[in-house]
């Protein structure tokens, strides 16, 4: 079974940084597209970065130039670099796993995370 847990999250000010992991058991993760989501209160979840099991990254606008993809396969670990918050940048972010196509779609991550809170103060 398939199991993501992501952790890192916290209550920042605006401009400063925090890192989310996400750890990824029994499945073979070196092979699947990893990405990471997030939801704002009252809006619908959507794509905030990807990486392909190439390290090919793409993100959204909204957070290109401050945030960051990356992974450790031997470890079965993605995670998300995120510099100079800003209060919009609050959500709960989701990591998800197993994209078929395009990145930026969630309907085509097949295992999804409980999600981690992260606030961001004006």
């Amino acid at each position: 079974q398939v199991q993501l847990v992501e952790s890192g999250g916290g209550l920042v000010q605006a401009g400063d940084s925090l890192r989310l992991s996400c750890a990824g058991s029994g499945g073979t993760f070196s092979t699947y597209t990893m990405g990471w989501f997030r939801q704002a209160p009252g809006k619908e979840r959507e794509f905030v970065a990807a990486i392909r099991r190439s390290g090919n990254t793409f993100y959204a606008d909204s957070v290109k130039g401050r945030f960051t993809i990356s992974r450790e396969n031997a470890k079965n670990m993605v995670y998300l670099q995120m510099n100079s918050l800003k209060p919009e940048d609050t959500a709960v972010y989701y990591c998800a796993a197993r994209s078929r196509s395009l990145v930026s779609v969630q309907q085509n991550y097949d295992y999804w995370g409980q999600g981690t809170q992260v606030t961001v103060s004006s």
